[in-house]
């Protein structure tokens, strides 16, 4: 793992690999870089990836407050480091609350050259999860009850149905979503540190494609619909039969999808 420090002077952590042109992954709650791990050999065949942990996880630090912009600035900080290296400007693919913090990077820095951005959790209307979540989840995080603060997360956020929830509980990846549960409660309450004002938008020209899942929650459905809306070069793609998780689900369908938009295909030499 290599380490860059953000603006506010904490160390970022990111894995790089593979060859080309740079591309930024960006997890979302619950994980780190390591959440790529299945779909990344597909990337690194055209790309130079970099696979961050973002704060409060893996190799990077933290700190005693947290605010959603010093995430945008830890995101735009791996950029412009990408950025120097390759003399180029970078791609980022990113999921969930990382997709939310890579549109805000995308305000801070000039050097993304295109953004996919897969079920940002945008606050646009009514919220994502029954009244008291949060509260009930930092419960069972200070309680040492952290798989039962990540399976709250899972069925009442996420909405994943249980037989869903029980294949992914069978992944390598669920153990160690389970020592991330601490960092879930915090981006919960992304309303806290987000107002959505589509003008703040406007200018943001990089092609961006919005993933949305066909049996997703309504609510990510308008957040999608609310930045296809706000934003002036954006694309929707509908992964059918696939809720918040296609990279695992349907890697291939995944993979496809974001390849076309980065205008490389598995196919190519």
């Amino acid at each position: 793992m290599e380490q860059i420090v953000s603006r506010d002077g904490t160390a970022i952590g990111y894995r790089r690999s593979g060859a080309g042109p740079p591309l930024l992954l960006v997890h979302g709650t619950t994980a780190d870089h390591r959440r790529w791990s299945d779909v990344s050999p597909h990337f690194e065949a055209h790309f130079t990836v970099h696979a961050m942990d973002r704060r409060g996880r893996g190799a990077s630090g933290d700190s005693p407050e947290y605010h959603l912009m010093r995430e945008a600035e830890d995101v735009a900080a791996v950029v412009e480091a990408a950025w120097e290296r390759a003399g180029e400007p970078v791609a980022i693919l990113a999921h969930s609350y990382g997709a939310v913090c890579s549109l805000e990077a995308a305000l801070l820095t000039d050097r993304i050259s295109r953004l996919i951005l897969y079920e940002p959790p945008i606050p646009i209307g009514p919220s994502i999860y029954p009244p008291g979540t949060p509260d009930r989840m930092q419960a069972l995080v200070l309680r040492g009850e952290w798989e039962a603060a990540l399976e709250t997360f899972m069925r009442e956020v996420v909405r994943m149905p249980e037989h869903d929830l029980e294949a992914y509980r069978r992944l390598p990846m669920w153990n160690i979503r389970i020592l991330l549960a601490p960092t879930i409660p915090r981006e919960l309450v992304v309303e806290r540190y987000l107002l959505f004002k589509a003008e703040k938008y406007a200018g943001l020209q990089i092609p961006v494609l919005l993933l949305l899942g066909s049996d997703s929650s309504p609510l990510f459905r308008q957040a999608i619909e609310a930045l296809d809306a706000a934003l002036p070069n954006s694309a929707v793609v509908i992964l059918p039969g696939q809720q918040h998780t296609a990279m695992d689900t349907a890697p291939e369908l995944f993979v496809r999808e974001a390849l076309q938009f980065l205008r490389f295909s598995d196919s190519d030499g």
